[in-house]
């Protein structure tokens, strides 16, 4: 009975020690448990019932305003500490619809279900990072708002939210920051960029039109495989001889659909896009050129016009405001040393915290290394290393939230500063 009220978040997992034995290691020991039990019972967008539960149960125990099933299973919470900025801490709540592999004793329960993403691990870190800041509260002055967005592999969360008056029946916060487990660096690295950090993300779906008939017969057709075919190929010409090389971009076709039988030519063809870009004048040019494309191909066949649908939930790019870059980028290096701050390509997934910061307020995200050393060793001797969404990664957890809680923490001790 009692692992069923804690699963349900009914009571909260951990039990917190006095303030002044909590160091950043000790908070992590403590939420070993809400990490494994996270892991172990994963939920998938718009399904994170339990997660959030659990989320908002510890933080209530800390002593912060809670309020729950916010655009869906969404959770704000606040914690008042005298006057001075607002500052947002964000961790999403959403596992994978992924078969778990890893063979941990603490391993997925849930079939077909995963964290393969980390955000098992954003959780339990930002609940660190509440404890943390709750212990010292004489450090900084303001209001915390804590939240735990759902949805977020599905891009929608972020928006959810908002559209339910994130911004409007809590405090507009000044800042706002959030992490993101990294399945490729050794824990004690953090990947810090200034700018364009993640990708514009957009779905598309191209239906080619044809005429069917008899594969002994193509004459009396317009066949929309061979067709489809040339748009498949021709769409990479909108990276390699109309983009500016300069800049990353992606598309690729993720989906390809057509036809029932050997001797059948079908009347359609159907293509999944992904399209993944960093500056808004390569978005607009490739969505356009995706659209000529696809007309003028079906024009020179003969064919109808093919139809096009766009994502109405594309996901923007998360921009990092420089200036506050510019701010933590000295705290993280006291976290971790100044040569383990680095910065690199931006990465080509998307991530939907990129939304708040679309509403003006000034964002940051960075990455945390997630692996020891040994496990490292371990994986180049045997294969590759696992990457995030892959059904073998798992972070280390103990290691990891020993950073992430204190770099996190001071970040937002930093940003408190404005005031």
């Amino acid at each position: 009975m009692i692992i069923l009220l804690l699963i349900l978040g009914l009571f909260p997992i951990t039990s917190w020690p006095s303030p002044e034995n909590n160091s950043a290691e000790t908070i992590a020991k403590q939420l070993i448990p809400v990490y494994q039990e996270l892991h172990r019972h994963p939920e998938l967008s718009y399904q994170e019932e339990k997660t959030a539960s659990l989320f908002a149960s510890e933080l209530k125990t800390l002593g912060f305003e809670v309020t729950t099933q916010f655009g869906g299973h969404g959770v704000v919470a606040i914690l008042k500490n005298g006057k001075g900025s607002t500052v947002m801490l964000r961790t999403d709540l959403d596992a994978l619809p992924v078969s778990e592999a890893t063979g941990l004793p603490y391993a997925s329960v849930e079939k077909g279900v995963m964290h393969a993403c980390g955000h098992d691990l954003h959780i339990a870190n930002l609940i660190g990072v509440a404890k943390h800041l709750k212990d010292r509260n004489q450090e900084w002055r303001g209001t915390l708002i804590l939240i735990g967005q759902p949805a977020e592999e599905k891009g929608g969360g972020a928006n959810a939210m908002l559209k339910a008056g994130l911004f409007k029946k809590f405090p507009k916060p000044d800042f706002a920051l959030a992490l993101h487990a990294d399945g490729s660096k050794p824990v004690g690295k953090i990947t810090l960029n200034s700018g364009p950090t993640t990708a514009n993300v957009d779905s598309v779906d191209i239906t080619m039109k044809g005429r069917g008939g008899h594969g002994a017969r193509p004459q009396d057709t317009v066949d929309p495989i061979p067709m489809t075919s040339e748009l498949v190929l021709s769409l990479q010409t909108l990276i390699s001889r109309e983009k500016d090389p300069s800049t990353p971009a992606v598309i690729s076709v993720g989906s390809f659909h057509s036809g029932t039988k050997h001797n059948i030519i079908p009347d359609t063809a159907t293509i999944q896009l992904t399209v993944r870009t960093f500056r808004v004048e390569d978005r607009k040019s490739i969505l356009e050129g995706i659209k000529r494309k696809a007309n003028a191909i079906a024009q020179a066949y003969g064919a109808l016009p093919p139809e096009i649908r766009f994502s109405e939930d594309a996901v923007p790019s998360v921009y990092n405001d420089p200036s506050v870059v510019d701010r933590i980028r000295p705290i993280l290096a006291q976290v971790v040393g100044a040569s383990n701050v680095i910065s690199e390509a931006p990465w080509t997934v998307g991530e939907d915290f990129s939304r708040y910061g679309q509403e003006g307020v000034p964002s940051v995200m960075f990455s945390l290394g997630t692996l020891t050393e040994k496990r490292i060793k371990q994986y180049k001797k045997t294969g590759n290393i696992p990457s995030i969404h892959s059904s073998t990664y798992y972070p280390s957890a103990l290691e990891s939230l020993s950073v992430g809680i204190p770099a996190m923490a001071s970040t937002a001790i930093e940003l408190f500063k404005s005031k």
